[in-house]
């Protein structure tokens, strides 16, 4: 069979592929794009940023009616859950947004193969009984949740956060595996919801890959909320019983059992290139097994470049769609850039604009010049009334910058412009 000729293949419909696809095809080029899924949009708009948004900001509301209102002089009674529909405005909101990225690539003539791309060499895609090929192709293949050895995913009662999003009951129990982001949204949408929620982490402190001070307001918030925090702890091993799962935890030589009716392993994502015969087609993969890429983002093989997850690098959807917009595949000659914002689970939620701690220029210059007159802005919450508090019926919480640059005096040396920043908001609390 003769193979299909395109400018640009792109492999993956999330938010780096997507955009990278519309963005070519604007510019004139012929594209195609691969994606194995039902729905175009990748984690973030199906089971990821949007439907754990979605769900955060119901969920907030449950909670002002319950307990928010009073301080308004408002009283409610007869609050009740309606989980089904909450799902279901859930789902109204991804289909939405996936329906939006689909008439875009009609409007835009990009076509979409469906189906699952194994790459060859030549620049050759494989999808089923078709052959693309391509001057230019991007790998743009996204994430997958990272599994916990000794707590095996059974979709059940040991969960990602793709079930977490989809439990048809409120457990009375959850067990959360890992205090990054990801944990702490699902962590925090059903103790809001009612369920017991414990949480547990390997390092001594929660969010770890964000500011230490900012991490510590965050806790102190969300234990007023009702998270219990197990910090220094590591989960070994999980049975099934006949109410949920017993679960062996170990902190500092200690071990302990608990108990929970669904548990969240939450401890990370990587790279999705399982079956892309990455290896097979030339391709480097370093020892993390994410795609190993140049400063203009193209791999070991001329003409086939890689974004997102994919690469090295903070997994961020909005890191991914600025890649797909400069696209590596056309000839903008874009290179890698590390200071992105950075933002944590909301409600609250830290939030980062600078380089991500572990690399980056941007990160060297804070931890250098710290103690040589950088400067340090900090914004105490205005007001602390417990749940309920402050003027909006929120905790304020607090803002934390750190920039590399003497006070007033910013990138370019002119006053009050802005440097790198690297710090934390705390914006609300419900």
């Amino acid at each position: 069979m003769p193979a299909e000729r395109f400018d640009l293949i792109t492999i993956g419909a999330g938010p780096g592929g997507y955009v990278a696809a519309l963005r070519a095809a604007q510019l004139g080029m012929r594209v195609a794009c691969v994606e194995k899924d039902e729905a175009l949009g990748g984690t973030c708009l199906n089971v990821g940023c949007i439907p754990s948004k979605a769900l955060l900001d119901s969920s907030e509301l449950y909670r002002q009616a319950q307990i928010g209102l009073a301080v308004h002089g408002i009283k409610a009674s007869g609050v009740a859950l309606d989980l089904p529909a909450m799902m279901a405005r859930k789902d109204k909101v991804v289909r939405g947004l996936t329906q939006g990225v689909a008439g875009l690539f009609k409007k835009n003539k990009v076509e979409w193969v469906a189906g699952t791309a194994r790459l060859e060499k030549g620049k050759r895609v494989v999808v089923g009984e078709r052959i693309l090929e391509a001057e230019r192709v991007l790998i743009a293949t996204g994430s997958e949740p990272t599994p916990l050895r000794g707590l095996p995913f059974d979709g059940e009662r040991i969960v990602s956060s793709t079930e977490a999003l989809t439990l048809a009951r409120v457990p009375e129990r959850l067990l959360v595996i890992g205090a990054g982001a990801v944990g702490l949204e699902l962590g925090s949408v059903w103790s809001r919801l009612g369920a017991k929620v414990t949480v547990v982490e390997f390092l001594d402190a929660i969010v770890p890959t964000m500011d230490r001070g900012m991490g510590v307001q965050l806790r102190r918030a969300l234990e007023k909320q009702g998270l219990v925090f197990r910090l220094e702890t590591s989960a070994t091993r999980a049975e099934r019983t006949e109410r949920g799962v017993r679960v062996t935890l170990e902190s500092k030589g200690r071990t302990s059992v608990e108990e929970a009716d669904v548990v969240l392993v939450a401890i990370g994502r990587r790279p999705y290139v399982e079956g892309l015969g990455a290896r097979e087609a030339g391709i480097a993969l370093d020892e993390r097994g994410r795609v190993a890429v140049n400063e203009r983002f193209e791999t070991s093989v001329p003409g086939v470049y890689a974004i997102g997850d994919a690469i090295p690098g903070p997994m961020l959807a909005h890191k991914a769609q600025e890649e797909g917009i400069r696209d590596r595949g056309r000839r903008e000659g874009a290179r890698r850039r590390e200071d992105r914002p950075h933002r944590g689970p909301p409600h609250p939620g830290p939030a980062r604009l600078g380089p991500d701690r572990r690399g980056g220029p941007g990160g060297r210059v804070r931890r250098q010049r710290r103690g040589r007159g950088a400067h340090r802005a900090r914004a105490s919450d205005a007001a602390r009334g417990g749940e309920g508090g402050g003027a909006g019926g929120r905790e304020a919480g607090a803002a934390h910058l750190t920039s590399p640059f003497p006070a007033g005096v910013g990138r370019e040396g002119g006053a009050g412009g802005s440097g790198t920043l690297s710090g934390g908001v705390v914006p609300r609390q419900s």
